[in-house]
């Protein structure tokens, strides 16, 4: 059963442009500079050197902490540098740059894995040892969050809703590649110990069902849910109320309700892990917007220039004033083309400006538009005052930290305020303020109890 959750919005959805553009696979590029940071979790610690020759799939960087993901060359060839270089996020980042040798010579661990004699925690080790994480958009290690998520969930949904304006990555996989997201399907059920599963998909995609539905033949594992299109049904916990009417507690989990997500190309990856071998090496990035010349979908290798996508789209064929990673709603503004492809990039988008909603002097006029299209049950009119009065403590009493950031406000504020902005600033002070606190506690705690060991010293 389908439920509808509060508030959302209807943007014009530009999917037109890519939407009907089978993928094509760019060439790989003369070198790729790969982040030692592309996922959520710690950083990793680089295993080559300047000067190492390297092959397609070699694991060349990893780190011990329990929260992150390995990454791998994504082409054979020669490491050139080992350096900060410019990152989507728009800092600088420790990086491997890699120049191409063209031979695609692969790395010997690669290797299909029969998954079907295996536990949870041998799924779990080759899906690390792949590096993949989550292709949604957050990049989550996709081993911790099956780890996290045995014993507590009844429910898996495979979220295929693509609900950003312009972005059609993962309706063309479903269209071109479905027996990949099918696949991997079987291989998630049995790491988390269910048997069934729920594949999501918005209306808008419904040219993709009847493949779907021939694979699904002779298969009881997995159900088929077209849904309604509103955005931002594909965030998590929208999803989740949509497919089984539960809410995620507020600070919580998708564990918390029961649920575990998985984006369609993440499931993807996890088939190619065991059938192919292939560790996260790829992503499929929907290239559009005003500025694009030709907008594409494209397969690109990841640690790829942004640069080489633009140029296979026939350039820009008019100056963008606005470039994204990711889409128009919760996608991250880029400065420079010289930053790569990463494990969680989409999308890119250059605008040339007409879309351009802003105005000199932003001002609330109290309409409360921003109030019925939040799908978190907020009140950004308020949160928007307390955070520019710097008013914290009554802003995080007000649910800031629940803000999932979508862009509704924003997008339906007939006064054009920056309550994104405002809010993602905000956030990160409220979270600033509780570290420190927790810092200053720990310390006086841990000088009382100095203090005690030392007068009972004293005592004896």
């Amino acid at each position: 059963m389908a439920y509808s959750f509060s508030g959302g919005i209807h943007p014009e959805y530009h999917k037109q442009l890519t939407a009907g553009k089978p993928i094509e696979t760019l060439k790989a590029p003369a070198k790729v500079v790969l982040p030692m940071s592309m996922h959520i979790g710690a950083p990793c610690q680089p295993l080559v050197a300047v000067g190492d020759k390297v092959d397609l799939g070699q694991k060349i960087a990893d780190s011990p902490a329990a929260v992150s993901a390995p990454v791998h060359a994504t082409i054979s060839g020669t490491v050139t540098s080992i350096a900060p270089m410019p990152h989507p996020t728009g800092a600088k980042v420790l990086s491997i740059v890699i120049e191409n040798d063209f031979e695609d010579r692969l790395s010997p661990a690669i290797h299909p894995v029969d998954w079907e004699g295996m536990t949870t925690d041998e799924i779990c080790a080759v899906i690390r040892e792949a590096g993949i994480v989550g292709h949604g958009g957050a990049a989550f290690p996709t081993h911790i969050k099956i780890k996290s998520a045995i014993g507590k969930v009844d429910t898996m949904i495979i979220n295929a809703a693509e609900c950003e304006p312009y972005i059609t990555s993962d309706h063309r996989l479903l269209l071109e590649r479905p027996e990949e997201m099918m696949g991997g399907v079987a291989i998630l059920l049995k790491a988390c110990g269910l048997k069934t599963c729920t594949l999501a998909v918005e209306k808008n995609k419904d040219n993709a069902f009847a493949g779907i539905r021939k694979l699904m033949e002779g298969r009881n594992d997995i159900t088929l849910l077209p849904m309604n299109v509103k955005y931002p049904q594909g965030a998590e916990k929208q999803l989740i109320f949509t497919v089984t009417g539960r809410e995620v507690p507020s600070g919580g989990l998708p564990a918390d309700a029961g649920c575990i997500v998985f984006n369609a190309d993440t499931v993807g990856a996890v088939y190619r892990a065991f059938h192919q071998g292939m560790p996260m090496i790829r992503r499929i990035v929907t290239v559009s917007g005003s500025a694009i010349g030709n907008p594409k979908n494209l397969e690109a290798r990841i640690g790829t220039p942004l640069a080489d996508l633009v140029e296979a789209c026939g350039g820009f064929k008019e100056e963008p004033k606005k470039m994204l990673m990711g889409g128009p709603m919760m996608g991250n503004p880029q400065y420079t083309l010289d930053a790569p492809v990463i494990k969680g990039t989409n999308a890119f988008l250059g605008f040339s400006g007409s879309e351009d909603k802003t105005v000199e002097h932003p001002t609330c006029i109290r309409c409360g538009k921003c109030v019925s299209v939040c799908p978190m049950h907020l009140t950004p009119v308020y949160l928007n005052m307390y955070a520019t009065a710097g008013r914290l403590d009554e802003a995080a009493e007000l649910g800031m930290l629940d803000c999932i950031e979508c862009g509704c406000c924003s997008y339906e504020c007939p006064g054009r305020l920056y309550l994104v902005q405002t809010f993602r600033a905000a956030k990160q002070r409220i979270q600033e303020e509780r570290r420190k606190k927790q810092a200053e506690e720990k310390a006086r705690k841990e000088a009382e109890t100095a203090k005690k060991a030392k007068e009972e010293g004293n005592a004896k």
